[in-house]
């Protein structure tokens, strides 16, 4: 959070300030499902490195391509929620484990 003297001092200079969401215009809906697809990005790739697996031996076992594997955990627009959670599934993950990672939420970067 930007601290209030420094959002006024950037404002009175003719910036605006505010959430990536209002700059995006997203709607409430569109925010939680990115905030989801991330959650579920984030724990795809931590589920492979638990699993020791490189991203071409998690493609194999999703019959895909590495570099689709990259974009899938890095929560790539092109990328459907059905392939990054059918690939937390080959990799061992219960229904209940997904419905964990989307209730955390996306993991806050620094």
């Amino acid at each position: 959070m930007m601290q209030l003297s420094k959002r006024k001092k950037l404002e009175d200079t003719g910036w605006k300030v505010g959430t990536a969401d209002e700059f995006l215009e997203l709607t409430p809906e569109e925010s939680v499902y990115i905030e989801m697809k991330l959650a579920l990005s984030y724990t795809l790739r931590q589920r492979r490195l638990h699993n020791k697996l490189s991203q071409a031996e998690l493609a194999k076992k999703v019959h895909s391509s590495q570099s689709r594997v990259a974009k899938m955990e890095a929560g790539d627009p092109s990328v459907s929620i059905d392939l990054i959670m059918k690939s937390l599934l080959v990799l061992g993950a219960t229904p209940k484990d997904l419905a964990k990672a989307i209730s955390a939420g996306s993991p806050q970067v620094a």
